[in-house]
């Protein structure tokens, strides 16, 4: 019995000096994949960003919710389609997006970290001009694509999530922006993350995601722990880093060059997974850094 009590204090030990390197500090979360679905999950999750909150952390949360979209979107009988990782987004599509990503998603968040003892906040990028987007264009094979109703950022509002999330509340994001046109717009949710630490100039952005990180191969199990912006670019440019990760990838790459010092792209699920990362000497996952000769 006593081992193991001396064991907890050795870890709390461990954590004691990244506990000191980010107090006061903006983490910029992602949260998304299975740690949405998993109930026990969802506790660890909940429970991660309430106690950085608590040790003088400050969390600003960003969330997806593409498989309850995709849920809705089947009931509905509305297809969906991908281009690059973007779902394609026509007027219905949109409409869905938003209810679920604002009124059903988002207020569930807020409410399990009210549960858990935080004080969030639930916001869109409407609220306040948030985040202000325009149309995004894509090419495929070099002719342009429409996507429908998705969002490339210009601007992102920051003040609001600064004031709240300094204070004692713990700011909910849904990827949901508008446009001068007073069209909402449907972002990736990654993308946002992304965006969103940048404008705080956060001194992490993590974004959870249903592997364990970025692979040395697309056939290899072997998870690179740590890439520059030039490695990274060379393995999307080879094609081994596809799909769902580009969004991640190039998120990543554009907070590091708004300022941001490290971000991270880590398995949710794996339980308390955002701990690890921070609090713990070796950290899991992929960690994606500036060029080293910069």
């Amino acid at each position: 019995m006593m081992e193991e009590i001396i064991k907890k204090a050795e870890i709390l030990i461990e954590a004691l000096p990244y506990i000191q390197r980010f107090y006061g500090k903006t983490i910029v979360i992602k949260y998304g994949g299975n740690a949405m679905i998993n109930d026990e999950l969802k506790n660890s999750v909940m429970e991660d960003i309430t106690l950085l909150k608590y040790i003088g952390v400050n969390p600003v949360v960003v969330h997806g919710g593409g498989p309850e979209i995709n849920k809705t979107l089947e009931k509905l009988d509305i297809k969906s389609q991908f281009i690059n990782g973007l779902r394609v987004t026509d007027s219905a599509t949109m409409d869905v997006a938003q209810m679920v990503l604002v009124g059903k998603t988002n207020k569930e968040i807020v409410s399990l970290l009210n549960r858990k003892g935080g004080k969030a906040i639930g916001l869109c990028g409407i609220d306040g001009n948030l985040i202000e987007c325009e149309k995004l264009k894509t090419s495929v094979d070099g002719k342009e694509t429409d996507l429908g109703y998705v969002g490339k950022i210009v601007n992102i509002n920051s003040k609001v999530l600064d004031l709240i999330s300094k204070d004692e509340y713990i700011p909910v994001v849904a990827p949901i922006g508008v446009g001068t046109d007073g069209h909402s717009y449907n972002i990736n949710a990654d993308t946002v993350a992304a965006e969103i630490a940048g404008a705080l100039k956060a001194e992490k952005l993590m974004l959870l995601t249903d592997v364990e990180g970025v692979k040395t191969s697309r056939d290899s199990d072997e998870i690179i722990t740590s890439l520059t912006i030039s490695q990274a670019c060379d393995l999307i440019e080879k094609k081994i880093i596809n799909s769902g990760m580009i969004p991640k990838v190039l998120g990543c790459i554009e907070a590091l060059k708004k300022g941001v010092k490290r971000t991270h792209i880590l398995d949710g699920r794996i339980p308390h997974c955002i701990l690890l990362e921070i609090f713990t000497d070796k950290g899991i996952g992929t960690m994606i850094v500036k060029d080293r000769e910069d």
